[in-house]
């Protein structure tokens, strides 16, 4: 299972996001580095511990009120052997993976799609090579209901979202997760699957570990030290 730390830029800064109130959100104050800037931060995550992989979400572009595009680009060229997971926010029409690196990857957010057949239109022009966010903020879905629950639209690779618990040491959704995971086993192919929303210390991943999904998102246990490098070493190593 893969550790994947998460940004959330906003107006040039990596934000603290918490709880899914955007509008709230302030620059990130870290033990691992003295600064929010784009750069560092992720510089920080990898001295920290050689991640394969940096979630970015683009608050600005999903808010849409700018992107930062310059910046992501900026970062995949910075960092070549990193994969960047790309939430810009995309709605009505795919960006071209063109206007990005090639180390960077798109992903869809349900909470941006206002019916099935956007979906599917983005799906077919991004020919299904996109990550799928399927977001929720408590028991409230965010998208249409029949992405969430027909498995039969999923790509290879799906986050279980629950902003409601982003940043907010609550741990993480486990029933959300076993739900997901047991819609994914009625897929032919089943997807990967990646929890994100409230971990909180190493006990939290060795948990999803056993739940079977991929790899999780985690930014605030790795900003405050309740992951650690040990913990990093230690869970790769088991």
């Amino acid at each position: 299972m893969e550790i994947i730390p998460v940004i959330d830029l906003m107006q040039g800064q990596v934000v603290h996001a918490r709880l899914g109130q955007r509008q709230h959100y302030q620059p990130i104050t870290s033990s691992l580095c003295a600064t929010s800037q784009p750069l560092e931060v992720v510089q920080a995550f990898l001295e920290l511990y050689p991640f394969n992989t940096i979630y970015i979400a683009d608050l600005d572009a999903i808010q849409g009120i700018g992107n930062h595009q310059q910046c992501v680009n900026s970062l995949a060229n910075t960092f070549p052997s990193v994969q960047f997971w790309l939430d810009a926010g995309i709605r009505d029409q795919a960006p071209l993976p063109s206007a990005y690196e090639s180390n960077v990857r798109l992903i869809i957010g349900s909470e941006n799609m206002l019916d099935i057949a956007t979906y599917e239109s983005i799906d077919n022009a991004l020919h299904h090579q996109f990550i799928l966010s399927l977001d929720r903020k408590g028991p409230e879905l965010l998208g249409p209901a029949e992405l969430h629950d027909t498995p039969d639209h999923w790509p290879e690779a799906v986050i279980a979202m629950q902003l409601s618990q982003v940043g907010s040491g609550l741990g993480v959704n486990i029933t959300l997760i076993e739900q997901i995971t047991a819609y994914n086993q009625l897929r032919n192919e089943p997807s990967r699957i990646y929890a994100a929303g409230g971990v909180r210390h190493l006990q939290d991943c060795q948990q999803l570990r056993k739940k079977g999904v991929s790899g999780v998102l985690v930014a605030t246990a790795l900003h405050n030290g309740s992951v650690s490098r040990q913990d990093l070493n230690k869970f790769y190593n088991q």
